[in-house]
C-alpha cells in the first residue's frame, strides 16, 4: 500500500517520542529497584506502541520518520530492559545474547542495504508478534520481583511470553536476512 508522507510533526510521532523518553525513566527505576513503578512505565511503553499505530492508521499520518523511529525505539526499549534485566539477575546472560545476536545479524545486513542503497525490507507480522511477546515477557518478569501471591505466576507466564518471543524474534531475524540476501542477489544479477 502506498503511503503519502506526513511529514515529521505527526500524532504518531509525538507518541513515539514520548515512549522514547521513558527509556530512561524505566532504567532508573529498575536500577533504584522500583519495581512496581519500573512495571507501570514498561506496560505503558507497550500502550503507546500500539497507540501510536493506530493513531497512524486513524488519522493517515504516515511518514518515514515514524517508520524508521517506531521500530528502532521497539529495539532500543527492549535491549534496555533486557540488559537491566541481566544486571538485576532476573533473567540470565543467554537471553541478552540471543537478542543481541539476533539485532547484530540484521543489523550487519541493514548496513550492507544501505551500503547499496536498498530499502530495508518490511516489517514482518511475525517480528511484531515477536517484539509483542518480548513486551508481555519482559513486565511480567519484572513483576515476578514484586509480588508473593502474583509472582510466580508472573514468572511462569513471562517465561512462556519470553521463550515464544525469542524464538520469533529469531525467525523474523531470518526472514530479513532471507529479503536481505535477496535484494543483494536482484542488485548482483544473481538468481
Amino acid at each position: 500500500m502506498d503511503r503519502a508522507d506526513s511529514g515529521v510533526l505527526t500524532v504518531p510521532n509525538a507518541i513515539t517520542l514520548l515512549r522514547c523518553l521513558l527509556v530512561p525513566l524505566f532504567a532508573w527505576l529498575v536500577v533504584r529497584h522500583q519495581d512496581g513503578w519500573a512495571v507501570a512505565v514498561l506496560a505503558f511503553s507497550g500502550i503507546t506502541d500500539w497507540l501510536d499505530g493506530v493513531a497512524a492508521r486513524r488519522l493517515g499520518q504516515y511518514s518515514r520518520v515514524g517508520a524508521l523511529l517506531d521500530p528502532a525505539v521497539d529495539r532500543v526499549m527492549i535491549l534496555v530492559t533486557v540488559l537491566l534485566l541481566a544486571w538485576r539477575q532476573i533473567v540470565p546472560l543467554w537471553v541478552v545474547v540471543l537478542l543481541l545476536a539476533r539485532e547484530a545479524a540484521v543489523g550487519v545486513g541493514l548496513l550492507v542495504l544501505k551500503a547499496h542503497r536498498l530499502a530495508p525490507p518490511a516489517v514482518v507480522f511475525v517480528g511484531k508478534a515477536a517484539t509483542l511477546a518480548l513486551m508481555y515477557a519482559f513486565p511480567l518478569l519484572l513483576l515476578a520481583q514484586v509480588g508473593h501471591g502474583v509472582g510466580p505466576v508472573a514468572e511462569v507466564v513471562g517465561w512462556a511470553f519470553a521463550l515464544w518471543g525469542l524464538v520469533l524474534y529469531w525467525v523474523a531475524g531470518a526472514a530479513y536476512l532471507v529479503e536481505i540476501t535477496r535484494a543483494l542477489r536482484q542488485v548482483r544479477g544473481v538468481a
